[in-house]
């Protein structure tokens, strides 16, 4: 538990290599290791595949709905780090991915995907998606909004059908060949890495995740 404190409150202050360290312990000795927070960490590290390796270790098919879908969102940056720009879209395509449900994660997985959608030169696709993120974030958490307006979205638009909910989701692309979507479950190295690895990635410049 200490460990895992100490991994999530380095995390916070956006101490990358001490999070993964402290939360690499914590999986060793048989605690949450908070694997989107870990991956997110290998991703602000500048280490993108790392982070595409825990979404694939035996502990992601156990997460939790909403642990599950950050993850789903740290590795469609990650796919988006090495300009995989339509696997990272691919990858959101999930059934979660529907703006009638009300779950806290819903504006943060559009917005993710609307991300995907900009990276991929789908601006039309990505203003509707920034609708949606807009439309259902309550809480006014996300800038789902001026991002829609940013890409061309006209603000009497944007205010219409984030109230009403009506923007048309993205075509699904899941049938776009993508080599490392569909790879099987690959062992998770980072779960035995050694003090050497650890010690690697306290000289990794760290950086704010996008």
């Amino acid at each position: 538990m200490v460990r895992e404190a100490s991994g999530l409150a380095a995390y916070h202050a956006g101490e990358w290599a001490e999070a993964l360290s402290e939360l690499r312990a914590s999986r060793r000795m048989g605690g949450d290791g908070h694997l989107p927070v870990m991956a997110d960490a290998e991703r602000a590290l500048g280490r993108p595949e790392r982070a595409i390796e825990l979404s694939r270790s035996p502990e992601a098919r156990d997460l939790e709905p909403e642990e599950a879908v950050e993850l789903l969102i740290v590795v469609s940056g990650a796919r988006r780090d090495l300009g995989e720009a339509d696997a990272a879209v691919v990858g959101l395509q999930v059934p979660e991915l529907d703006a009638s449900r009300d779950e806290p994660w819903v504006p943060r997985l559009f917005y993710a995907y609307a991300e995907a959608l900009q990276a991929a030169g789908r601006t039309d696709d990505a203003i509707r998606a920034f609708l949606e993120a807009a439309g259902t974030d309550v809480e006014g958490e996300t800038d789902a909004e001026e991002r829609a307006i940013m890409l061309g979205a006209g603000e009497g638009v944007v205010a219409a059908e984030a109230e009403t909910g009506t923007a048309e989701a993205p075509a699904d692309d899941s049938d776009t060949d993508d080599g490392d979507a569909d790879d099987g479950d690959a062992a998770d190295s980072d779960a035995d890495d050694s003090d050497a690895d650890d010690s690697d990635a306290d000289a990794d410049p760290a950086g704010p995740t996008a």
